[in-house]
């Protein structure tokens, strides 16, 4: 689920924060949108990190990068070749930019769901028909089978818990961005500590927790649905709702490695943003279409068409 990113905007009105490396003594300025810096004199591997501030939940767990930055850009470079013939010129050919490692924050949910539901379920079954057909000319009886279905009201609770739901807590990185990179394997979640993110850029969360609690709770509204409809019985099922009430309700920021890289493609246009999943090397970008190019293949697939039409009337004529 997207969530919106205007009134659930946390306050990163606050100026730029100083801090002193504690490797070599310089001054750092620490962007308001950014929880870590590295200093860029002694490239010191320790972390210069925000001070806790009210209303920004700390990070709880980490998620460390699994695929270095010469993989990800390699992975981006296949995703470019593979693209659709009608995407703008340029793309295909393109070469990704700078790489840039980024720990970008999300919230990661968990709740116990009991959900009362109810369904109608579909059982099919098979039964001789008679019909009237017309066979050399003579009206004839026949019989076939056909299968019919017999619908029934079903009703039940089910309770299961829903763990591992994330949504983004980032302006930088929309919803159905992160769902585009997900799955992450959290089988090597870790709880955050500083040393975790030495060394990398690490985001601060920019939504609030109550905006992105209730995306959460959207989500496993659609999971649960998603439950529900795979443990139906009978052959088919329609009209399935549900209530559904979580308890133990858990919301935790993480942070997620991503890499980003920019792709330029023509003179005078934006650059492409192509993210890829630091653990996994899944990539995603949305590479815009070429207006000319679909226009004209639309004409081709007519004319195409049109002189098929013609060329049936001219031999049936």
């Amino acid at each position: 689920m997207a969530v919106g990113h205007d009134e659930t905007t946390a306050s990163l009105t606050e100026p730029r924060l100083h801090l002193g490396c504690q490797a070599c003594g310089a001054m750092l300025v620490l962007e308001p949108a950014l929880r870590t810096t590295r200093c860029p004199y002694c490239a010191a591997p320790a972390v210069v990190e925000r001070p806790p501030r009210p209303g920004v939940p700390e990070p709880a767990f980490a998620l460390g990068f699994a695929l270095t930055h010469a993989a990800a850009k390699a992975n981006v470079s296949r995703w470019l070749r593979s693209r659709s013939l009608f995407c703008r010129s340029g793309i295909r050919s393109a070469a990704p930019g700078d790489v840039h490692g980024v720990y970008v924050p999300a919230f990661l949910y968990s709740a116990l769901a009991k959900s009362s539901f109810r369904a109608t379920i579909g059982e099919n079954y098979q039964e001789q028909e008679s019909y009237t057909t017309t066979e050399n000319g003579k009206t004839v009886r026949r019989t076939r089978t056909v299968t019919r279905t017999e619908w029934r009201p079903l009703q039940g609770e089910l309770e299961g818990y829903v763990a591992d739901v994330l949504v983004t807590a980032s302006n930088g990185l929309r919803n159905e961005e992160l769902e585009a990179l997900e799955p992450f394997d959290f089988r090597a979640l870790a709880r955050y500590t500083p040393a975790l993110v030495s060394g990398w850029v690490a985001e601060e969360p920019s939504l609030t927790r109550e905006a992105c609690l209730e995306g959460a709770r959207e989500e496993v509204g659609e999971l649960v649905l998603n439950r529900l409809a795979g443990l139906m019985p009978g052959d088919s099922h329609r009209e399935l709702s549900h209530d559904t009430r979580l308890d133990w309700e858990s919301l935790d920021v993480c942070l997620l490695p991503v890499w980003v890289l920019p792709v330029r493609y023509a003179e005078g246009e934006a650059p492409l943003r192509v993210l890829v999943n630091g653990q996994t090397g899944e990539v995603h970008g949305n590479a815009p279409l070429s207006t000319w190019k679909v226009l004209i293949a639309v004409l081709v697939g007519l004319l195409l068409v049109l002189g098929g039409v013609l060329y049936a009337r001219g031999g049936v004529g």
